[in-house]
């Protein structure tokens, strides 16, 4: 693709950033797939993790973020400590390097960024007014909240919500690990978005593209 059609100069972003020593050498291949990778982000699905305490389930669920092209993870930490070793770029596999981390001193400030965003605001909790997940279109924009292991959500970030969605359960357990929900979750808002070619051309812009370009080959 020629440039001023949408490709971003993936070999002079290379050559302008300075050599980088580590087990990822700045190349050009590696440019390439970093332009790929950022050609299928996904700017209008997030998540939100509320007080989820155990660093393996965050770092688990960032690798499934990367994974589905969901460029930001937000970040609702009223009583619990946030596990900060579990985004370290250094961790995680690596996703960390690649999702960024949002934090917010409530949801209601978490909740207002993402409206402002255009975002529908979707709780995964088991209610009685709970909608089936399924049933939901993941191509509009989209942030689904998930809550503490134990507790869930809280109900202050339930009442502010749009709605509460649930994943259908066919066993005598009710719920799954939050980090399998995330997954679960998340590849259907892939397999829909894939369907409705979401993922076929970029979401940012190029003058975006480029310049996360040049901050990840940095990474």
């Amino acid at each position: 693709m020629e440039r001023g059609t949408g490709a971003v100069d993936r070999r002079q972003l290379a050559k302008e950033q300075p050599p980088k020593i580590g087990r990822w050498p700045r190349t050009d291949r590696r440019a390439a797939r970093i332009e790929r990778v950022l050609a299928r982000r996904q700017p209008d699905l997030a998540v939100v993790l509320e007080n989820v305490h155990d660093a393996h389930n965050v770092g688990a669920v960032l690798r499934s973020c990367d994974a589905v092209g969901v460029p930001a993870i937000h970040l609702v930490y009223t009583d619990e400590v946030v596990p900060d070793a579990a985004f370290a770029r250094s961790t995680t596999a690596g996703a960390a390097k690649w999702v960024e981390v949002v934090r917010h001193a409530s949801a209601a400030e978490c909740f207002a960024q993402l409206r402002a965003e255009g975002k529908t605001i979707l709780v995964a909790a088991l209610t009685a007014e709970s909608a089936g997940f399924y049933d939901q279109d993941l191509r509009r924009p989209t942030a689904l909240v998930f809550g503490n292991e134990t507790r869930g959500v809280t109900e202050g970030t339930m009442a502010r919500a749009d709605g509460a969605v649930v994943l259908p359960m066919m066993g005598m357990v009710e719920s799954l690990n939050i980090s399998v929900a995330v997954a679960v979750a998340l590849f259907e808002a892939l397999r829909q978005r894939l369907a409705g070619g979401d993922y076929a051309e970029p979401k940012w812009s190029e003058e975006e593209r480029a310049a996360m370009m040049g901050e990840w080959l940095r990474r």
